[in-house]
């Protein structure tokens, strides 16, 4: 038995039908519908297809951890929106946007001096008593949310922070107004799904995964910016080059 959609048909045969179908939902997604636009209904799809609702899970669920299709909790499967693709390099939210030709902006959650936690006060090289901004953001490309940024900055050398626009880029604002230029970071990545807050802070549904980067920023030796960033997975992707370090061949094992 077969069935036809978009060109593509759905046999029994030695590949398994959810591969088949998920071949056909992609290019029913990218050919025919878009970003945005919903995927048939799970009985829609059985019926066209012929083919059973596990057949049709497996295939939406395998476009949907492939980045295609997105869930969205009581309303549907949606074609995902194309990411931004960001190249690991040193630069603000702000630069990294217009260098892709998106216009970046800036929702301002919160601004307030006070004592940062003991993590922070080490990373940035601060006193027992001594204070810091902590600053909250929302980063948005196109006036979409992108980011979510809690940061934190020594008080100490940024003297009324809170008075200076914070809704465009801060090291544009630390090199103009404080002669402070951002020139390395230490940075960590790594993965999370969005709680409540934070989906309700990006506009995302409940549980989508996240893209979190930490990064110690310096302007010559003095740590100035300890800032944790929360991308939403399915509009954000980082790319990296890589090269293979001169290693002695000798001093590794295949295999381990």
């Amino acid at each position: 038995m077969a069935a036809r959609q978009s060109g593509r048909v759905v046999l029994s045969g030695p590949r398994p039908k959810h591969a088949q179908l998920r071949d056909a939902l992609a290019e029913l997604a990218t050919t025919e519908l878009g970003p945005d636009a919903a995927i048939p209904s799970e009985r829609e799809l059985m019926a066209t297809y012929a083919v059973s609702r596990d057949t049709v899970r497996k295939a939406i669920n395998a476009l949907v951890g492939d980045g295609l299709l997105v869930k969205v909790h009581g309303r549907g499967t949606f074609v995902a929106r194309p990411r931004l693709e960001t190249r690991l390099h040193l630069a603000s939210f702000s630069q990294d946007m217009r260098r892709r030709g998106f216009t970046p902006s800036t929702r301002l959650l919160a601004i307030e001096r006070t004592q940062p936690p003991a993590e922070v006060a080490e990373a940035l090289d601060l006193g027992r008593d001594a204070e810091a901004w902590r600053l909250d953001r929302v980063r948005l490309a196109d006036g979409e949310p992108i980011a979510l940024e809690n940061g934190w900055h020594p008080a100490d050398v940024l003297p009324g922070l809170d008075r200076h626009d914070l809704g465009g880029s801060l090291y544009e604002l630390l090199a103009h107004e404080y002669g402070l230029v951002i020139d390395s970071a230490e940075q960590t990545l790594w993965g999370e799904s969005a709680g409540e807050a934070v989906a309700a802070r990006l506009d995302a549904p409940l549980h989508t995964p996240l893209l979190v980067f930490r990064r110690v920023s310096r302007a010559g030796s003095r740590p100035i910016e300890y800032v944790v960033s929360r991308y939403r997975g399915d509009r954000y992707e980082v790319h990296m080059s890589l090269g293979r370090d001169d290693i002695d061949p000798s001093s590794t094992t295949e295999g381990k």
